[in-house]
């Protein structure tokens, strides 16, 4: 098959996983890992991860099927970062949709879910590391399945939700609230693109969790 994995930043953390997988089907399959919609060459199947382009209907008719992995138990959750938002509300586990790229955004018919544990305890980079298994797991499925899958409909029972992008100032930290309670928000803030930060006395400072037992 000609696949085509198309995510936007090319040093966001899923690269690794996604270069990987890719590499793995090396002998099988032809995978192309792209960063922008231009780069598209066409094919079977194009994945969008992580991708932030609005993909239209003249990229997806270069391919038989064209799929977005979105991290949310889909109608609900629609939009920007769900895991992070879900988190925040105290979810201990996330819901990651295969879905077809289609108009409104999110909306598309279903290949697959899965869910993934995330314990209360777990940090950004565990959080990653367990998302992106499970993103190329799902390629994987879709890949392997191809040919077979039956895509059903989102649940039209339930009432769409969406989240907003998430800025900068989301991964602000009040100096007057305790670790304990902004916990979840420090454990989910990736120190590198978006870390959680303070102001105090003039300076503003960033902070940096570790988890060392």
């Amino acid at each position: 098959m000609k696949i085509s994995l198309l995510c936007s930043d090319p040093t966001h953390p899923v690269i690794p996983y996604l270069q990987a997988w890719a590499n793995a089907q090396s002998g099988t399959h032809q995978v192309s890992l792209v960063s922008r919609k231009d780069q598209l060459p066409g094919g079977d199947v194009l994945f969008l991860i992580s991708c932030t382009e609005l993909v239209g209907p003249a990229e997806k008719a270069k391919y038989s099927a064209s799929l977005v992995l979105h991290a949310s138990d889909l109608p609900k959750g629609r939009g920007w970062s769900p895991h992070i938002w879900e988190l925040l509300q105290g979810a201990d586990f996330i819901t990651l949709s295969l879905i077809e790229a289609d108009e409104p955004v999110d909306s598309g018919r279903v290949w697959k879910k899965t869910k993934i544990n995330i314990p209360r305890h777990a940090l950004w980079d565990e959080i990653n590391h367990a998302l992106f298994s499970a993103e190329v797991e799902l390629i994987d499925y879709a890949v392997k399945n191809f040919d077979d899958i039956e895509p059903v409909v989102q649940d039209e029972k339930q009432p769409a939700t969406y989240y907003r992008r998430r800025t900068p100032e989301d991964s602000r930290l009040d100096i007057h609230k305790t670790i304990a309670e902004q916990f979840d928000l420090i454990r989910v803030c990736d120190p590198q693109r978006y870390p959680a930060f303070f102001d105090h006395l003039g300076h503003r400072y960033i902070v940096k969790l570790e988890k060392v037992s």
